[in-house]
């Protein structure tokens, strides 16, 4: 509703916007005023059911007398993010119920073969319907009940809990406890790192000790002896007179990729190892003097 005054700053006519606002739109106008905005819009969609939608624009200027509550008006700070979704088909849906007095259309956001949205809804029971396709609708997945006359034969029934929340509350309480612990446990470590010293406690001297002064790193020792499985080289078995001298026998799996070398004989170092390619073993075997 709009009141024309003939009293404005700089004798331009101005306007004095009185509707009936939520707690969001409150917010949204008293922020552009303080912002110093000039002026400000107002949308108005109207329509619903079978008849064509309108959009109207309206301007406005903004004024500290233009925000006002009338009486009446109940405003509930406390609300619940509620999921809708919509499993049927159609190429557009909307969303219309009791807790926007069926006064406006709310689209939903197809994600592959469903519809979603979230509003923000009061605790308490709701009705509401699916607008699919111009046609309104109740999902019958969903509870159920008679309508008074508004839109399809059934209504949605919705009922939204705090209780239903908690679970979610919890967790949100339980991430921001952990991160608090994490964060103390990294300033406790790094006040233990601040006051630790950088090298080991001891005596310390520029003057390098003699080698009689050093101690042995150990007993001297013999290499360790060769696994009895690595013994068996097959190099080193005799062959059959029968086969074929240029086929092995099947080596084990602990014989492939190592290196075997030979006794130096005659100024000559013999080496071989074993590769396997699929199901098959390869020996090679390579000669070199050692001059």
């Amino acid at each position: 509703r709009f009141d024309k005054r003939a009293r404005c700053d700089d004798a331009v006519p101005c306007w004095s916007l009185a509707l009936r606002l939520d707690l969001e739109g409150c917010a949204k106008l008293a922020s552009g005023r303080r912002g110093s905005l000039p002026f400000g819009r107002v949308r108005e969609r109207t329509g619903l059911g079978h008849q064509s939608s309108v959009e109207q624009e309206y301007g406005f200027r903004i004024r500290a007398e233009t925000i006002s509550e009338q009486p009446g008006d109940h405003v509930t700070a406390s609300k619940l993010p509620t999921v809708f979704k919509w499993s049927g088909a159609g190429k557009e849906v909307f969303l219309s119920g009791s807790f926007n007095n069926w006064q406006a259309k709310i689209p939903l956001v197809k994600s592959q073969d469903h519809f979603y949205t979230i509003v923000d809804l009061p605790e308490g029971e709701h009705e509401y319907q699916f607008i699919v396709d111009g046609k309104w609708q109740a999902n019958p997945k969903e509870p159920t009940r008679q309508n008074a006359g508004r839109g399809g034969p059934l209504n949605n029934v919705l009922e939204v809990k705090s209780s239903d929340f908690e679970v979610f509350e919890a967790l949100a309480m339980d991430i921001a406890e952990s991160t608090q612990s994490k964060e103390h446990g990294q300033s406790e470590v790094s006040e233990r790192l601040r006051h630790r010293s950088g090298s080991p406690p001891g005596r310390y001297t520029s003057q390098v000790p003699s080698g009689s002064a050093r101690q042995p790193a150990g007993p001297n020792r013999a290499p360790p002896v060769l696994p009895q499985q690595l013994l068996q080289v097959i190099l080193n078995r005799p062959t059959d007179s029968r086969l074929d001298p240029n086929l092995l026998p099947e080596p084990e799996h602990v014989m492939l990729n190592h290196l075997y070398a030979l006794s130096i004989k005659d100024g000559v170092v013999v080496l071989s190892t074993i590769h396997r390619y699929r199901k098959k073993f390869v020996t090679t075997v390579m000669y070199k003097p050692c001059d």
